[in-house]
């Protein structure tokens, strides 16, 4: 389909009561750029405060997985942004908000369609249609269209009375919708302008199937109708179907009710070639997804942001700004504030890139930026399940010496499990740098001196530390990475003299004074 984009101005939009929807189909776990297409109808309804509904679109009962619909509400809630009405928000006006249960809503349009000669059936076996799109394999026109429906087996190539006669013998049919050749579709894109399409170049999609079911392009359509959806926020991939939505809302006689149209730029892989798809996080090893999904098989199964450990704010954060520009330097929003800026004219046309190291920089600003009593809320249930200390104080402590060290929650006691339990393992690496002659000596007397220091305040004692170094003659540059790998295994982490405060002095030294065994015993005497 040949689409032209026109140098017009965005329509504006228009002042009523804005109702928009997020529609998904429950055929698995839902991409993250689905959560960012429900993201964008949220703030939209609340900046202009209208409504926001949750609809399922299950018409294609092939693909429908158990457990899909549950997921996406699960997604919505744990993003906190839950829809105003709709599939497990509470029913409005509107309901049943799932398209199965509309199934003899979608005949009645359908058959509104046929009487006015606006759609037809199709008798075609999928035999024939292979055969066609064989012939037609050179041509321009290569799909089931107003160039190419009269050599086909359908209600307008053939006669009344066969085509009643084939309705009587109940022989398989689809309901086409007939596109009218001649029409310039004009779609104003709220965030591309004006877009132009002719109508040779729209197909003539099927409506109903041959199990009764409604199309995507007409239960989605009559549904938006009937809910009063005045906008339609959905990704780029569904503009090129966009004419054909136009014209079908014309031949149901709601021209006038056509919703303002926003195609939604791509999300696309890191690299920017492609879009991202479900199994790029696999392949290039982060989630794609908003929470976690249990397939059949290990290759249908994926870890989502809240199981990598991510925060739902962060994750919202990251996402708005995946295509929308607030025009300022600011890059920090909170929900509340997102709402304030939001703007649909200042989402981006072009593709955005999935940046994963700058995801992941969001989740730690927003670990930065709590409560420190949230943190020790949150780390108290953890430290139980470890059997570590739960005491509020050295959480405290701990979550102030942590919280600039680590990007995810998890991380507090991935990395910093040495508060709590011995030394796991020391960097060698490290060792075999500063463990040899005649650092080893100095580090033992080091250690003697110190022994009868007062552990009471980290200023005086790392002053004192480093005015024993002096007297001796001590490299810090020797010994202070020393006594970081002593303490925690590593020579990088929280300053060191806090550090050896929390562990309180009983325990400080008792790493120090094993220390020298310990390392010998790995790297050699």
């Amino acid at each position: 389909m040949q689409i032209c984009f026109c140098i017009f101005a965005p329509k504006k939009i228009r002042i009523m009561s804005v109702r928009v929807r997020f529609a998904p189909s429950p055929t698995g776990a839902l991409h993250i750029g689905g959560v960012r297409t429900a993201l964008f109808n949220y703030l939209f309804a609340k900046k202009l405060g209208g409504t926001f509904i949750l609809r399922i679109e299950d018409t294609d009962q092939t693909r429908f997985v158990e457990g899909a619909e549950k997921y996406i509400i699960e997604s919505l809630k744990w993003c906190d942004i839950a829809p105003t009405e709709g599939i497990g928000f509470g029913d409005g006006a509107y309901a049943p908000y799932r398209q199965s249960e509309r199934k003899e809503i979608y005949k009645k349009y359908t058959q509104q369609l046929l009487n006015s000669e606006k759609a037809y059936y199709a008798f075609d076996t999928s035999e024939e249609l292979d055969a066609m799109r064989e012939r037609l394999k050179e041509s321009s026109h290569q799909a089931y269209s107003l160039h190419t429906r009269l050599s086909m087996r359908n209600s307008l190539s053939m006669t009344k009375v066969e085509v009643a006669k084939l309705l009587d013998q109940n022989i398989p049919y689809v309901i086409r919708f007939k596109v009218d050749e001649g029409k310039n579709v004009v779609i104003n894109d709220l965030i591309r302008g004006a877009v132009q399409v002719k109508s040779e170049e729209v197909d003539d999609k099927v409506l109903m199937k041959s199990d009764g079911m409604p199309t995507y392009h007409l239960a989605h359509l009559v549904d938006d109708y009937l809910m009063r959806i005045t906008h339609v926020i959905r990704g780029e991939e569904w503009l090129p179907s966009a004419a054909l939505h136009v014209l079908l809302y014309e031949a149901l006689g709601w021209k006038n009710e056509t919703p303002q149209f926003a195609h939604l730029p791509l999300i696309l892989r890191p690299d920017g070639k492609g879009k991202l798809s479900k199994r790029d996080g696999q392949k290039f090893g982060f989630p794609v997804f908003a929470l976690g999904w249990k397939g059949t098989t290990e290759e249908t199964s994926f870890n989502g942001f809240r199981e990598y450990g991510f925060e739902p704010e962060a994750v919202i954060n990251f996402l708005a700004l995946l295509g929308w520009n607030p025009g300022t330097e600011q890059e920090i929003f909170s929900l509340d504030e997102l709402v304030k800026h939001f703007s649909i004219e200042k989402v981006q046309k072009a593709g955005a890139r999935f940046d994963f190291d700058k995801a992941k920089w969001f989740n730690q600003q927003y670990i930065l930026r709590m409560e420190t009593e949230k943190i020790v809320e949150r780390l108290t249930p953890l430290c139980l399940s470890k059997g570590y200390t739960n005491d509020s104080v050295f959480l405290t402590t701990f979550a102030h010496l942590m919280r600039e060290r680590v990007q995810f929650f998890p991380e507090f006691l991935e990395k910093g499990y040495y508060f709590f339990e011995p030394v796991k393992s020391y960097d060698v690496a490290q060792l075999q740098k500063k463990w040899k002659s005649p650092i080893k000596e100095q580090f033992v007397e080091f250690i003697k001196e110190i022994e009868s220091l007062p552990f009471d305040d980290a200023h005086v004692l790392e002053n004192q530390v480093k005015g024993i170094l002096t007297a001796r003659e001590f490299k810090i540059g020797d010994i202070m990475p020393l006594l970081r790998l002593a303490l925690a295994g590593v020579t990088a982490g929280p300053p060191v003299f806090e550090t050896m405060l929390l562990l309180t002095k009983k325990e400080t030294m008792q790493r120090l004074q094993n220390a020298s065994t310990k390392f010998d015993a790995l790297i050699g005497s």
